[in-house]
């Protein structure tokens, strides 16, 4: 009797632990998978394909994968903080000639990693308890659980516009207007995540403005310098804009994108202080933060960085890389326009979908329209509409624009 009890318990003690759903852009990748169509395309995933539709590898990190295994490296562990030469190198990336002078930097596991480090910190530090995170509608699906988690208070503002499927500066503004003083503000540095939809440089300037006036902390995500318009310097306008006004900015940095390092998960957090006493002790809280979550980051991929960024033939070659992938997505974004508006005859208006950036397109597809593509063409995309447009080559956009075209007439 006592085994049939206790074998009883051991079976049941998670028994009351309900099956949770799928993440929605690996739900879109296990469909595509299973469909057995030939002409099936999967535009979900957020991560570059070449124009044979594979994944693409830079020649400049086998580059430095070569180098790497000729110096013979030990695989000790890095030091809570990250390594120190890689955070030099991300910072300089992200802020140029506009460094600040007193920054505190941790490597993080990637951007997912720095948001969570970031909220970490808000909800120890921000002075108002639970700490506010405004961000955009809509935004990367992920923010929202991150800080949630973080023990952050999450609200929104206004950003997209579906009308126009462009920016709703007026809602953005007046929404940011009217945020308390001390709110942590996230905004996408570029190729907004998952509209495509960035500010221009002067509505840039006007938001830095509101934020100044009213008291709230700009927190910069930072996943696609250099992959956006193929310039990392660029890419950084606004981040350096907004330092270059005063703020105090917080950034998260990733390198998944613009060094094709996805699963060596590289990133960094850095703060904007005012002295080097704050640096040290916003530094200090970062790394006790780190040590119960994840103790040290990963090495292998900071290295690529390092051996990449170091010299500056290397560097050359990355941004010369960085620049192809980046024009590539430019090119199938007009070649898709082409298609549905010249070829297919489509009536509706497609502009917008040379005029967001980045390498997601913000369709304006219905729930239903999507759930057409996947069950009537085996085009799989996430339900609101996120086109993937790494997804798009050479090679099917003929087919995809067929397939748009069918469902949306």
């Amino acid at each position: 009797m006592m085994k049939r009890w206790m074998s009883s318990a051991i079976r049941s003690t998670w028994g009351h632990v309900e099956r949770g759903p799928e993440d929605a852009i690996l739900g879109v990748t296990i469909a595509f998978q299973k469909d057995p169509n030939p002409n099936k395309i999967n535009l979900g995933v957020g991560a570059y394909r070449g124009d044979d539709g594979k994944p693409f590898v830079l020649e400049s990190v086998r580059m430095a994968e070569i180098l790497l295994l000729e110096e013979g490296h030990a695989m000790e562990y890095l030091p809570v903080v990250g390594d120190k030469e890689f955070l030099s190198h991300a910072l300089r990336l992200a802020y140029g000639k506009s460094q600040p002078k007193y920054t505190a930097a941790i490597q993080t596991l990637s951007g997912t990693g720095a948001c969570r480090m970031a909220g970490a910190f808000f909800q120890k530090y921000a002075h108002e308890k639970p700490p506010l995170v405004l961000l955009p509608t809509p935004s990367w699906a992920n923010h929202n659980a991150i800080f949630t988690h973080a023990g952050c208070n999450v609200h929104s503002y206004r950003y997209y516009q579906p009308s126009t499927r462009g920016l709703d500066f007026s809602g953005m503004i007046a929404d940011l207007e009217g945020a308390p003083k001390g709110a942590m503000v996230l905004l996408h540095a570029c190729a907004h995540n998952p509209t495509g939809v960035d500010p221009s440089p002067e509505q840039w300037k006007e938001v830095s403005k509101v934020c100044l006036r009213g008291g709230l902390l700009p927190f910069f995500d930072m996943a696609y310098q250099g992959f956006t318009s193929g310039d990392a310097e660029k890419d950084a306008v606004a981040v350096r804009m907004f330092v270059e006004d005063g703020h105090d900015v917080v950034l998260a940095q990733s390198f998944s994108k613009n060094f094709g390092l996805y699963g060596h998960r590289v990133g960094a957090l850095s703060f904007v202080t005012s002295s080097p006493a704050e640096a040290d002790a916003v530094t200090s809280q970062l790394k006790i933060l780190a040590r119960p979550m994840y103790s040290n980051p990963p090495i292998t991929g900071v290295r690529i960085v390092n051996e990449i960024l170091r010299e500056a033939p290397l560097e050359a070659k990355w941004r010369e890389e960085m620049r192809g992938m980046a024009e590539r997505i430019i090119s199938v974004r007009v070649q898709l326009r082409d298609e549905l508006e010249k070829r297919c005859g489509s009536p509706l208006d497609w502009s917008h979908i040379t005029s967001q950036h980045g390498m997601f397109c913000y369709s304006g597809l219905t729930p239903e329209q999507v759930d057409r593509l996947s069950n009537e063409w085996s085009v799989y995309l996430t339900r609101n509409g996120r086109i993937s447009m790494a997804g798009v080559t050479s090679h099917n956009v003929t087919y995809l624009a067929d397939a748009i075209h069918a469902v949306t007439s």
